[in-house]
């Protein structure tokens, strides 16, 4: 992990980048006067990493790349500094509450990503899986939502990466040459995990041929001789890695206690490894309960012969969707799940319709589970997020190549499209562009526990209005969150064996074997801790509805919370519960 992508990196569970503001609604003031105090932030954002800047948009610098000429630790860290001293003389002199809030969380994540840059710096080498950072720059810059005019700055980016740009070299060469420089100063770093690098390298191609894809169907002129160039550097790249940072890589997945526990702090969790480790184990146990009871009533409608809930579900997912009814079955639960939060009130959704599509191979390996695709924060002028159904894991390093049948059968489809899409993720993100929030709590708030508590909570909302084989799977996804909570953090501190988690995961939680090793991957390389993120904002927002409930009582009305919940944005757990009590509760008392 790269402290000048920190963001990029934080949002690889949904694949997690953050949405986008504003698409057309009336600013509150306080809203701009926040926002020229997050601008010091995006500032320097921009400056180190214009990838993340103009991905969010940021105008101004979708021509610029990342600067790695030079060691940037100390000048980004001497401008996070400076920023820091501007935020605290504001924060004394602020008088209105919401924006001195905006200026804890801005503080908040400055503090954050010192932290963070100084533990890689201290523990780790800077590993770069350029072909995968080109590859989200090349698909977040051509996706279809995105102006024509500003796909064309693509152009000029490819040039820069490929150094043919004046006065820019090879972005290969330049990632070599401080990865060099730092294991020349300190020959103590750890390397990157040799499975994560092995799995780079493999995908490489993979991605390559997604990026000429991409081009070729683009409405771009003249983008073929930067890219031959830079297809060339990236495939000698990949032969760099091999032979030069291999040699490096560490056969332990283990991150230093110190750098694990910041990832936990970074996605939202406040809680230690073992509290999160005792938590979950007793969900766990409890859902595990829930679900014998929901398989049981599933075996004796359908004369199943054995009741327990691995057997009911090995049935239920032989009912697998042919290819060519992916999409259309998707589309019919959306409807179907839309109708019943309508009828229920359960929250307002949006009148437009909202989009599902399947991913690519080169998506696939990028991010190989199911995710929301969401859309600018910034400068948004009604682009919204979209639901990517992936098909499989990519090949590993032998040529083995798994499926998922998790995804792709009748009874899976309720509870994942209750998560990505509506009312999970998709009305998440679009309640933000519609409303209007301020930078500070779309962006600098962001973190895993915000965003994907939410959508686990949409799970739960909508698991008694779904047939008995959708409650089962619903059951599932929440046991499969409670089983991260346990695992993620056991197998990085030495309590499991990769290989042990993988075959839990599969007898336990009833995943595939392809899905079973995209969770080991991501416990131990693609995002260390983030998984975590799900039950524990699920608990986090459930101890708020209910403090909700207790305090109103009668009173108590389920769509107006979950309405105001969405308008607040992308706050941290204590900030909501705040808000909750001190505005939603009074207000309802009324």
């Amino acid at each position: 992990m790269k402290p000048t992508r920190t963001l990029r990196t934080l949002v690889a569970g949904i694949t997690l980048t953050l949405l986008s503001l504003h698409a057309g609604a009336a600013e509150p003031a306080w809203v701009g006067k926040s926002n020229l105090n997050a601008k010091l932030l995006l500032d320097v954002m921009a400056k180190y990493s214009p990838e993340d800047a103009s991905d969010i948009g940021v105008d101004g610098y979708d021509e610029q790349i990342t600067d790695m000429s030079r060691d940037q630790f100390a000048p980004r860290n001497r401008d996070t500094g400076a920023v820091i001293a501007q935020l605290e003389s504001r924060l004394k002199t602020e008088t209105d509450p919401k924006i001195k809030q905006d200026l804890e969380i801005l503080l908040g994540s400055a503090h954050d990503q010192l932290r963070t840059s100084a533990l890689q710096r201290k523990y780790l080498l800077p590993f770069d899986d350029l072909t995968k950072m080109i590859f989200s720059v090349v698909r977040q810059t051509l996706d279809p939502r995105i102006p024509k005019a500003r796909q064309q700055t693509l152009l000029v980016r490819l040039q820069k990466y490929a150094g043919l740009a004046k006065g820019y070299r090879p972005l290969t060469e330049l990632a070599g040459e401080r990865f060099q420089e730092r294991l020349k100063a300190n020959k103590q770093l750890l390397g990157p995990f040799k499975g994560e690098l092995e799995q780079a390298i493999n995908d490489g191609p993979t991605l390559v041929k997604g990026m000429r894809e991409l081009l070729a169907n683009s409405d771009l002129k003249g983008w073929e001789p930067a890219f031959n160039a830079l297809e060339k550097q990236l495939t000698a790249y990949n032969g760099y890695l091999k032979g030069q940072v291999l040699p490096q890589a560490r056969a332990d997945y283990r991150l230093p206690p110190e750098v694990y526990a910041d990832n936990l702090h970074q996605f939202g969790v406040d809680i230690t490894p073992q509290e999160m480790i005792a938590r979950a184990l007793t969900s766990f146990s409890e859902i595990r309960n829930q679900m014998n009871i929901t398989a049981g009533q599933i075996a004796h409608e359908r004369h199943l012969p054995d009741a327990d809930y691995r057997a009911v579900m090995h049935e239920l997912k032989k009912q697998q969707i042919a290819k060519d009814q992916v999409m259309p079955l998707y589309l019919e639960r959306l409807g179907e799940i839309e109708a019943a939060v309508r009828e229920h009130h359960i929250v307002t959704l949006p009148t437009r319709k909202a989009v599902i599509r399947l991913a690519s191979a080169a998506e696939n390996a990028q991010q190989p589970a199911p995710h929301m695709n969401p859309p600018r924060m910034i400068g948004n002028t009604g682009e919204y997020g979209e639901f990517v159904l992936t098909t499989g894991m990519p090949p590993d390093a032998s040529g083995k190549a798994l499926v998922f049948d998790d995804f792709t059968h009748q009874a899976a489809t309720w509870t994942l499209t209750a998560h990505e899409a509506r009312p999970g993720h998709e009305l998440q993100f679009a309640k933000m562009t519609e409303t209007g929030v301020s930078i500070a709590r779309a962006v600098f708030a962001f973190n895993s526990v915000n965003v994907e508590g939410w959508a686990l909570y949409a799970e739960a909302e909508m698991q008694p209005y779904e047939p008995l084989d959708g409650q089962l799977f619903a059951l599932q996804g929440r046991m499969h969150r409670a089983a991260r909570a346990f695992l993620d953090p056991m197998v990085n501190l030495g309590r499991i064996t990769p290989d042990g988690v993988k075959h839990f995961l599969m007898d336990e939680v009833g995943l595939s074997e392809g899905m079973a090793t995209q969770e080991v991957q991501r416990y131990t390389f693609r995002s260390p801790g983030q998984a975590t993120s799900y039950f524990y904002g699920y608990q986090r927002l459930m101890e708020t509805r209910e403090a909700a409930e207790v305090a109103l009582r009668k009173k108590f009305d389920r769509q107006a919370f979950n309405d105001f919940v969405l308008s607040q944005g992308l706050v941290p757990p204590a900030l909501l519960r705040k808000a909750v009590m001190q505005e939603f509760v009074p207000a309802q008392n009324r």
